[in-house]
């Protein structure tokens, strides 16, 4: 189907065929008779669910907000099993923890995983002499892995269409407003008859929720953006069956980035180029995608300098490009480094649901939420 078809009326449209808009329209689909869902790009998932560093989460990355950990242990399993042709686990994963600035101790660390029951162990001497002995006090053996975005695209198309998803590439939502036979109508196009109307209208389109909300006289939901650049990669031979992040502080990580056959190296310091905040008491002042469209400077070279300074043949890697997107959290997660989602009510706007997650596994309590508010209707 094609985005110059007019989509007929729906139980549910979804705005965003990112991975969270697809999972959710295949998703809804099991409870309502009619889903559509509205995607501006021309393909699925190539915007930030492609551009970022593709890791499934294992509750490692988390010491500090013990909730966060514990969803990624329960979601971790499931989403290997549901996905597990779009999952590369053939790499070691190694978490280090630095001597200077971690807000971690190693021991910490080590009781944190026996905790949120993640499994972990010392890495092998071989693998530890990779790391400089005054710079990290302690390196560990853990399970984590990385996702293919582009075969999640494939695996994404497939249930769409068993689950009989009317799918619109290359229509980009304008705006939402009441409904005339039903609670919302979802204006995509500059026509009178370029609308859809809905019982429900999700918005998924994670950095760009508010650009919906603003063009559609909605309040702003409260998010924080940064422009983030992802270097990709090649690690030298000694480096590539390896995956590695240097725990918790400034630091950075570099592991497998299955679409390129390459690897992703982002660092804490580095990787953002630019931050804002808009919703709440913040006043709407810039679009993302404006700001993506800026020439900047690589900040590679730096990311790779500090990389060597704690596993030296870092030095070695080549640099092969940037990926570029918006990233975006809710402000809490500036605080305690957590990462809860959003899945609420448009205020005024009845039937409409913003939905954002910061993880890919998170999609799994998105599902929870939207369960409590689709039984709360009283729908089978």
């Amino acid at each position: 189907m094609t985005g110059t078809e007019r989509p007929p009326g729906a139980d549910a449209v979804v705005v965003g065929g990112g991975f969270y808009g697809a999972h959710i329209a295949a998703f809804l689909s099991r409870r309502l008779k009619s889903v559509v869902l509205f995607e501006r790009e021309p393909t699925l998932l190539s915007r930030a669910s492609y551009h970022n560093q593709a890791r499934v989460h294992g509750g490692y990355h988390y010491p500090r907000s013990i909730l966060t950990s514990l969803r990624s242990r329960r979601n971790y399993p499931r989403f290997i099993a549901e996905y597990g042709d779009g999952i590369d686990r053939t790499f070691t994963k190694l978490y280090a923890v630095s001597r200077r600035q971690s807000k971690v101790t190693a021991a910490q660390f080590a009781e944190f995983c026996r905790r949120i029951d993640a499994p972990i162990a010392p890495a092998e001497k071989g693998l530890a002499a990779q790391f400089d002995a005054d710079m990290i006090e302690a390196v560990f053996t853990v399970e984590e892995a990385a996702f293919d975005a582009r075969r999640l695209a494939v695996a994404a198309e497939r249930s769409l269409v068993a689950a009989r998803v009317a799918v619109h590439r290359g229509t980009e939502v304008r705006a939402i407003e009441p409904g005339v036979s039903t609670r919302v109508r979802v204006r995509w196009g500059e026509g009178a008859t370029d609308v859809t109307d809905a019982s429900w209208v999700f918005l998924c389109t994670y950095s760009g929720i508010n650009d919906v909300l603003s063009a559609s006289g909605l309040p702003l939901v409260p998010l924080v953006h940064e422009i983030t650049e992802m270097a990709i990669v090649e690690p030298p031979a000694v480096l590539r069956g390896l995956g590695i992040t240097v725990m918790d502080g400034p630091f950075w990580s570099c592991m497998p980035f299955p679409p390129l056959q390459a690897h992703s190296l982002s660092h804490v310091r580095y990787t953002p180029h630019s931050r804002w905040s808009e919703g709440g008491a913040e006043p709407r002042t810039v679009r993302g995608d404006d700001l993506l469209r800026q020439v900047r400077s690589s900040r590679a070279p730096h990311m790779q300098r500090d990389a060597a300074r704690y596993v030296p043949a870092m030095a070695s890697a080549r640099y092969l490009r940037s990926l570029w997107e918006v990233k975006t959290i809710l402000p809490r997660s500036d605080v305690d480094d957590s990462r809860p989602i959003l899945a609420r009510p448009v205020e005024g706007a009845p039937g409409a649901v913003a939905i954002l997650g910061a993880k890919i596994d998170s999609v799994y309590d998105v599902e929870d939420a939207l369960t409590t508010m689709l039984d709360q209707e009283g729908l089978p």
